[in-house]
């Protein structure tokens, strides 16, 4: 584990619910983590840097419970000791099929991580399959269990193909490990944007840069160009 982490967010989440998905949007770098159709493939603990300090932690897929003693001996052997006493860890995301929300796996975890007394934050994944109507209900189902679990909950829907709900769970994000958000400029109207392609590697940049990168991709071309 990073020496000079300050801030760290864990992300847990059954497999194939979206979990790396949710993570690859909200680093915006498409291959941060691996999106895998193969439920748990991630297997340790996988840190991804946003800014000096500051990590995105993946955690391994809860993967199908066909194994269920396996299963529950890696989790209580590794991620139960640092979801409960790793210091730099700020806040918990569990992300749920929102299809499929509130499994055993996830209320094992709400109930693990609950004792910490540190803020988790669901997100609702696949939000773009539901209706409106089906959305709402799933809202209100997800939010009757936590009221029984922990009073340090929040939860939104979220659809990383759609991008739904990206700008609350960057504002919630943000929150936990003490970033600035920097409102995006549109530009001005009737002005053509230029794309620019970006160059991949494998450390997430935090929010600020993203927006000044975002930024620079707007200006409108020269007259030289």
């Amino acid at each position: 584990m990073p020496s000079d982490s300050q801030r760290e967010i864990a992300f847990a989440g059954r497999s194939n619910a979206g979990k790396s998905s949710a993570i690859n949007t909200l680093a915006n770098h498409t291959r941060l983590a691996f999106v895998s159709k193969t439920p748990g493939r991630t297997q340790h603990l996988n840190y991804f840097t946003l800014d000096e300090g500051k990590y995105f932690v993946d955690l391994p897929g809860y993967g199908f419970a066909k194994a269920p003693e396996e299963i529950r001996s890696q989790w209580e052997g590794l991620l139960a000791p640092y979801l409960r006493f790793r210091v730099p860890l700020v806040g918990l995301v569990l992300i749920m099929d929102s299809r499929h929300p509130l499994t055993e796996l996830d209320l094992q975890m709400l109930d693990w991580f609950a004792q910490t007394g540190k803020p988790i934050h669901i997100l609702l994944s696949k939000a773009d399959k539901l209706t409106r109507q089906e959305q709402a209900l799933a809202l209100r189902e997800v939010q009757a269990a936590l009221a029984r679990i922990s009073d340090n909950c929040t939860l939104q829907l979220f659809s990383s193909l759609k991008k739904i709900g990206v700008a609350e769970a960057e504002t919630v994000l943000g929150g936990w490990l003490d970033m600035a958000l920097i409102d995006e400029v549109a530009p001005p109207s009737g002005l053509r944007t230029e794309k620019v392609a970006r160059p991949k590697n494998r450390k997430a940049i935090g929010w600020s840069a993203r927006s000044a990168n975002k930024a620079s991709e707007n200006k409108k071309p020269s007259a030289n160009e």
